[in-house]
């Protein structure tokens, strides 16, 4: 229902997270990348509680030394060092917790959140601009996917893996999203062009992508929510499912157009 206990708690925790994301995101800087790390050492805990990986904490630490070391080589200027180090370490968790696949998975899941953000928001023109262009459109999309779902409802999007998504509902999210980031576009001065309709509708698409592969990844291991940390939305991990694969879409996207300046590259076309 769209008045219910369940949407207060979210609405509440989102008035309570959003300010504090925006700001630490126009800072920039340490404590912008500070934030990140810990947010994906948190979901690297979470991620091995879920899997049922032993030494959770070792996992998490190793990890986030990793995370953090890729952060530091972007900031020297060192990017391409930044996928072997990954994998590097994401073998390394997997050995310690004698679970390959789901030991490197939650390494370079985690990865796909504070990584990209971090090298979008070092370029110091335009990375504000990127980094909240994709808080825009996924915040957006959530927002619409769950206003629109619940008062339309309609045929399950995946009933298997998340029976409450509606096609209604990812319709909803995808429009919305792709409007609100057309709206930042607007709002930054920089030049619109109408192939960010589509960037926009990707990022949408490959958000709610995550979001339903998360869903497959509990739903392995017969959980629903990831942790409880956050009032409304579950843990770290459920909250920032749609948004991992949503940056990592984006820092492709720049990549593949500017090498060097990859938000220059997402948002410039």
């Amino acid at each position: 229902m769209i008045g219910s206990p369940d949407l207060k708690q979210r609405t509440l925790s989102a008035l309570v997270m959003i300010p504090v994301v925006l700001g630490l995101t126009v800072y920039g800087g340490l404590p912008f990348t500070l934030f990140w790390l810990t947010a994906g050492a948190a979901a690297l805990y979470e991620w091995a509680k879920v899997a049922r990986l032993p030494y959770a904490a070792g996992y998490a630490v190793l990890g986030l030394c990793g995370l953090a070391g890729s952060v530091i080589l972007l900031s020297l200027s060192q990017g391409a060092l930044v996928v072997p180090v990954l994998a590097g370490v994401a073998v390394a968790c997997g050995l310690l917790t004698r679970r390959l696949r789901a030991g490197v998975g939650g390494v370079l899941v985690a990865a796909t959140a504070c990584v990209p953000l971090v090298m979008l928001r070092g370029d110091t023109t335009l990375g504000i601009w990127a980094v909240c262009y994709i808080y825009a459109v996924v915040w957006c999309t959530d927002i619409g996917a769950y206003f629109v779902g619940r008062t339309l409802g309609g045929p399950k999007l995946s009933p298997r893996l998340s029976p409450n998504k509606t096609w209604s509902g990812a319709i909803g999210g995808a429009v919305l999203g792709t409007l609100a980031g057309c709206l930042l576009l607007f709002a930054s001065g920089l030049r619109f062009e109408p192939v960010m309709l589509a960037v926009g509708l990707g990022l949408s698409v490959a958000g709610q992508m995550g979001d339903l592969a998360e869903s497959a990844f509990k739903r392995a291991f017969g959980v629903k929510d990831a942790g409880r940390i956050i009032p409304g939305h579950g843990g770290v991990l459920d909250r920032l499912d749609g948004f991992m694969a949503a940056c990592l879409f984006a820092v492709l996207i720049g990549l593949a157009r500017n090498l060097s300046a990859p938000a220059a590259g997402l948002l410039l076309w």
